[in-house]
């Protein structure tokens, strides 16, 4: 089994002490993605749940559609995942060339990157569904740290977590790029044949960018909460297709930015 966590030496220094110790390192490595034998990404991210995030990644830049274009996913190399299309799925590989741009939101503006959403097909969650108690909101911070084995371990991983209505916790992924956690988070699920995620409440650490919010909308969440601050283009984003966003939600607090019909 690839390991995700390493040891190295440090210099622990404080007001009146410096002493030597072992400390405890998220592992970051590359991971190539491949699908019908060509290079869709690569990715650094924290080894494990690599199928997971090949799928992820494929299904939230609007490469796949549906788990059913997959024959098979393996790692046929050292951080290389080879994804296998069934010989019946018609997938469009150009968009190989312009999820770059769909992804890192480079264009001139962010009307063109909102814009190429659109081009990926979502449509908006259902209107007031779920229907969330704030309290709910509230409590997603605490139940997302308990379950991050490896941030507590090192304090050098983000979290995605999957919640229930009602605020129970269904999934959870870590890596040390958000991207990457939010990518296996919604890759188990859209493997499982659980897309899409209506009803649902994706919970992330750190802020909330463009990039989230689109992969969120792929995935069909309605709601979307994370600990940090949203980008002035993922409120926009999450605006125009009616998705509740919650920023700071942290210290019994939060912020709505949009959808707030959704939480009482």
């Amino acid at each position: 089994m690839r390991r995700n966590i390493i040891t190295a030496p440090v210099r622990k220094v404080g007001e009146d002490f410096a002493v030597s110790e072992q400390d405890l390192l998220a592992v970051e490595e590359p991971l190539e993605i491949r699908i019908g034998g060509r290079v869709a990404a690569v990715t650094m991210r924290t080894p494990g749940d690599d199928r997971e995030l090949a799928a992820g990644f494929l299904f939230t830049e609007g490469i796949l559609e549906r788990a059913g274009q997959i024959a098979g996913i393996a790692e046929t190399a050292r951080n290389v995942v080879e994804v296998t299309l069934a010989s019946e799925a018609a997938v469009d590989l150009s968009r190989l060339e312009r999820h770059f741009y769909v992804s890192s939101s480079c264009g001139v503006c962010g009307k063109a990157s909102i814009e190429a959403v659109y081009a990926l097909g979502c449509i908006a969650p259902p209107r007031g569904e779920p229907s969330v108690d704030a309290s709910v909101v509230r409590a997603l911070p605490a139940k997302l740290r308990s379950t991050q084995a490896v941030f507590e371990r090192t304090g050098g991983l983000h979290a995605a977590g999957l919640f229930d209505a009602a605020g129970e916790l269904l999934a959870v992924r870590e890596d040390v790029g958000r991207h990457n956690a939010v990518d296996k988070l919604i890759g188990a699920e859209f493997l499982a044949g659980r897309t899409p995620l209506h009803g649902r409440i994706l919970m992330v650490s750190g802020r909330t960018s463009f990039e989230l919010v689109q992969k969120a909308l792929v995935a069909g969440v309605p709601m979307l909460a994370a600990v940090g601050a949203p980008s002035s283009l993922a409120v926009e984003l999450a605006l125009r297709f009616g998705m509740t966003l919650a920023g700071f939600v942290r210290d019994g607090r939060f912020n709505l930015y949009s959808g707030e019909a959704r939480v009482h």
